[in-house]
C-alpha cells in the first residue's frame, strides 16, 4: 500500500527522561497446567481503573492466533479488561465475509459474545473498508479518538499520514484535557526490527506533534514481535505485533531497546490508575515476558511547576 506523509512542523525538541520503573522480566510460566492451578497477574486490578488489552498483526486465521486468543480469554477471568486495542494488519490475504469470520469473529468469539469492544487501526495489509466493520468500532473513520476514564486514545492511519490527518491530530490533541494521551497505529516510529526497523519518515511527522501536545505512550505493531523501547523525548513506545504472526529472531541489537521478546507470539495487558500505567506482556503459552510501571511525567512536571510557583510567590 502506498505511503503518504505531510512535512513535519519544526518545533523545539524536549529532553528525554526515564519513564519506566520497577520493570521485571519473569522467566517462569504464569499459566496454570490444565485445570489444577490459576493464572496470576502482577497488575493491581483496582476498582475504577482503566483496563485494556493490546493485540497486533492478528489476522492470520492460524491455530496459533487462536491459541493467543484463548490465552487472552483465560487472562480476562483474572484481569477483567474492558476493551482491546488492535495494532493493524487485522486481516491478511483478503477481506471477504469468510475472512472476517475465520480471522476475527471465530477467533475472538468468546470475547465478542461477552460484548467486549475492539478498537482497530489500519495496517499496510488492511483494506480501508475495514473502517465500516462494526466490530472494529472505527465508525467509518480511518482515524478517530475516544476516551476511557482519565485516558484519551487516538487511533491513526499510518499508511496515509496526509495533511488532513495531521491537522486533525493537532486539533484533537490540543483540545484534550485527558491525564493520559495514548496514540496507537500500525507502523512503529522506533523499532529494533531487522526486517522493517523504525519508520523514520513517519516519526519525522508525528513525533514533534506528540511532544508539543504531551502524548504519554505510543503503541504500534507491524513488527511481528514485542518490544519496549527506552523512553524517547519523554514518550514511552511499545511494539505489540505478534498476535497472529511471529518473526522469530526478528529483533536486532539496538541501544534504544529496553526489552524485547521474539521467541513466541504475545499480547499486552494494561491498567491505568491515576498517574501510573501498569503493563504486563503475556506469551501465547502464558508466560509473563515483561512487566512494569510508567509514571505520567507530564502530570508530575505540572505538579512540580505549580509547587515551585507557589513557593516563589509565597510571603
Amino acid at each position: 500500500m502506498k505511503r503518504m506523509f505531510a512535512s513535519a512542523i519544526a518545533i523545539a525538541i524536549l529532553a528525554g527522561c526515564g519513564l519506566v520503573e520497577n520493570v521485571q522480566c519473569q522467566k517462569a510460566s504464569a499459566a496454570s497446567n490444565g485445570n489444577n492451578g490459576s493464572l496470576k497477574v502482577s497488575l493491581p486490578t483496582k476498582s475504577g481503573s482503566v483496563r485494556f488489552a493490546i493485540i497486533g498483526d492478528t489476522g492470520s486465521g492460524t491455530d496459533k492466533q487462536q491459541q493467543v486468543a484463548d490465552m487472552l480469554v483465560r487472562y480476562k477471568e483474572v484481569f477483567p479488561f474492558e476493551f482491546v486495542l488492535m495494532m493493524g494488519d487485522n486481516l491478511y490475504g483478503g477481506d471477504s465475509a469468510k475472512d472476517y469470520d475465520k480471522k476475527f469473529e471465530h477467533v475472538y468469539k468468546v470475547l465478542l459474545d461477552g460484548k467486549l469492544k475492539f478498537y482497530a487501526t489500519l495496517g499496510n495489509h488492511d483494506d480501508a473498508n475495514q473502517r465500516m466493520y462494526d466490530h472494529f468500532n472505527m465508525n467509518g473513520k480511518e482515524y478517530y479518538s475516544f476516551k476511557k476514564g482519565n485516558a484519551a486514545f487516538f487511533s491513526l492511519n499510518s499508511n496515509y499520514m496526509d495533511k488532513k490527518q495531521v491537522d486533525w491530530l493537532e486539533d484533537e490533541l490540543s483540545k484534550s484535557n485527558a491525564e493520559w494521551k495514548i496514540c496507537f497505529f500500525h507502523h512503529p516510529p522506533y523499532s529494533s526490527g531487522v526486517k522493517h526497523g523504525p519508520d523514520e519518515q513517519l516519526r519525522e511527522v508525528v513525533e514533534p506533534i506528540f511532544i508539543k501536545h504531551g502524548v504519554d505512550v505510543v503503541f504500534s505493531g507491524h513488527e511481528h514481535f514485542y518490544e519496549r523501547l527506552k523512553p524517547q523525548k519523554g514518550i514511552s513506545y511499545f511494539i505489540s505485533g505478534a498476535g497472529g504472526k511471529l518473526r522469530a529472531g526478528g529483533v536486532g541489537r539496538s541501544p534504544l531497546s529496553a526489552k524485547s521478546f521474539d521467541e513466541d507470539m504475545s499480547f499486552m495487558l494494561i491498567e491505568i490508575i491515576d498517574d501510573k500505567m501498569y503493563f504486563e506482556v503475556i506469551s501465547r503459552t502464558g508466560k509473563t515476558v515483561d512487566s512494569g510501571t510508567i509514571m505520567n511525567q507530564h502530570k508530575k512536571n505540572a505538579v512540580g511547576a505549580a509547587e515551585s510557583a507557589t513557593k516563589h510567590h509565597s510571603f
